[in-house]
This record gives C-alpha cells, sequence and structure tokens, in this order.
C-alpha cells in the first residue's frame, strides 16, 4: 500500500540504516535477515529506505517473512526508477532525500545503524546529532558487526579528546556487536519519537 506521510510514531517501531548494495559478503545479508525476524518477533515494525537491494531488502524481507511489519519510505524518484521492495505493508512515498530522513525519525522509537556505504555512515551520524540536540529521543544503535564501525567510533572518540565534541550526561548512542544485544538495546525503555526535525520548515 502506496500512503501519503500521515502524523505520529507507531508504538513499537525501529529505524534500521544500512547498505543498498548487493555486493557484499553474505555474512552481512543473513545478520540483516535477523534484524528484521528478531523485530518481528519482539513485535516491533521495521521502518527503513523501502529498497528491495542490499541489506536493506534483507531486512525486510526476514521482518515479513517472521510475519512482521515492514514499512518503507522512498523518495519519488526512486519509486518512479522501481527501487521499492514490493512486498512491504505500506510504503510512503515522500518528495525528497531529507524528508525521507525526517519522516524514517518521526515514524521510529529507535534506530538501529547495519554496515553500509556513506548513505547509512550519514544517516548514523545525522541521528546522533539529532539525539545530541534533543531533537530525537528514541535509543540509537550501532551495530559494529565485524568491526565494521571501528574506524568511525575512533574518530568520534579523537572529536571527544580534542574537544569538538563535549560528552554528553546522557549516552547518544549505544555500541554493540551481536542482532541480539542491538535488538534490546533499541527496544530498552523507548521514548516518543519527537515530531520535530531540522527539515520540518523545509519540507512543509
Amino acid at each position: 500500500m502506496i500512503t501519503q506521510a500521515s502524523e505520529g510514531a507507531d508504538a513499537r517501531a525501529v529505524a534500521v540504516y544500512c547498505a543498498a548494495s548487493p555486493h557484499i559478503d553474505e555474512s552481512y545479508f543473513e545478520m540483516a535477515r535477523m534484524v528484521g525476524a528478531e523485530l518481528a518477533r519482539h513485535g516491533a515494525a521495521v521502518v527503513n529506505g523501502g529498497g528491495a537491494m542490499g541489506l536493506m531488502g534483507a531486512v525486510n524481507d526476514g521482518a515479513l517473512a517472521a510475519g512482521g511489519v515492514a514499512v518503507g519510505v522512498i523518495p519519488q524518484f526512486m519509486y518512479d526508477n522501481g527501487w521499492q521492495h514490493r512486498g512491504l505493508t505500506r510504503l510512503e512515498v515522500v518528495g525528497s532525500m531529507h524528508e525521507r530522513k525526517a519522516r524514517i525519525a518521526q515514524l521510529t522509537t529507535g534506530a538501529i545503524a547495519l554496515p553500509g556505504g556513506v548513505g547509512t555512515l550519514e544517516e548514523l551520524l545525522e541521528i546522533i546529532t539529532w539525539r545530541k540536540l534533543a531533537l530525537y529521543q528514541g535509543n540509537v544503535v550501532v551495530l559494529n558487526y565485524r568491526g565494521f564501525y571501528d574506524p568511525l567510533l575512533s574518530m568520534i572518540e579523537r572529536c571527544h579528546t580534542e574537544g569538538f565534541i563535549q560528552r554528553s550526561t546522557t549516552p547518544l548512542y549505544t555500541v554493540v556487536d551481536s542482532v541480539e544485544a542491538a535488538i534490546a538495546a533499541a527496544l530498552a525503555s523507548p521514548c516518543p519519537a519527537t515530531l520535530v526535525s531540522p527539515y520540518d520548515d523545509a519540507a512543509r
């Protein structure tokens, strides 16, 4: 089903940021399918960019195969190119990449970053920034599968030690190395997702 964006987060819904590339090791696909299936088993909807390829498609497949809910948010140009997953529970088509990211945040009460490319890295850093600015209250989880995020985590630590990022009394994100730990962290004491984003004015 294709819908226009509607207000409000699902009761238990987790954004999953991940690669759309199909040219990666099969173990990553197995991990992604497990993430989707485990979220479904815990009664949480998967929310992502709505694509059919790469780890994004695998997460959606895993959730749907386990009887769960998979919600996609896709920009119009991607939809026009036929890049959407055809079996999603719900697909929302928005006008831009900016609206897509804001809408995914709006729909969710937590976020998990799986390994991915520049788009995934950008999404992860943005949602951490929104959490730091109190624009997003959901739990942000980095699934550091196979040590994928070690270089990025080292860079963030350098930002801390050199004073570019002030340490917060409230953790901005949690780093884990297993699917089970990622699901637990994403769903732990979930806070309502904010309806505010830096893109709201531009999106109207």
